[in-house]
């Protein structure tokens, strides 16, 4: 049996800077870690209840299949902030038929990101009689 300690998801971005910029400023998360020099050099950042590392460097285009879940607390005033910044926002906050608002965005290379709103009322939040 694998017993996980930690995780994380790594990128390897196509510009590391640029992407540093977009996930240290843009989105504003918070270092957790850094490693290496250059422009290549390693930034791990905390991602809620996990890890997203951005290190190296890559010549091809990310997985279509790879998405990055990130729940805030207020997706449209993240919408409105990042919006203002410049942020590709490919579907603006909607609420989906399953009671999460949810809004999706791209890394500069292209990485699908949904930023998730739960609301108060949705049953992750509270399930009676569990």
């Amino acid at each position: 049996m694998v017993h996980v300690l930690s995780s994380r998801v790594l990128i390897r971005p196509t510009d590391p800077e640029r992407s540093r910029a977009f996930y240290g400023e843009a989105l504003g998360l918070a270092v957790y870690r850094e490693f290496g020099t250059g422009p290549e050099r390693g930034t791990v950042y905390f991602l809620g209840g996990g890890f997203l590392e951005v290190a190296g460097r890559s010549a091809e285009s990310p997985v279509p299949s790879l998405k990055l879940w990130m729940q805030v607390a207020d997706v449209h005033a993240a919408h409105e902030e990042l919006a203002g910044q410049g942020v590709t926002v490919v579907r603006e906050p909607v609420k989906e038929p399953w009671g999460l608002i949810e809004m999706w965005i791209t890394d500069p290379d292209g990485h699908e990101i949904v930023l998730v709103e739960v609301p108060q009322e949705h049953p992750i939040r509270y399930r009676p009689g569990i």
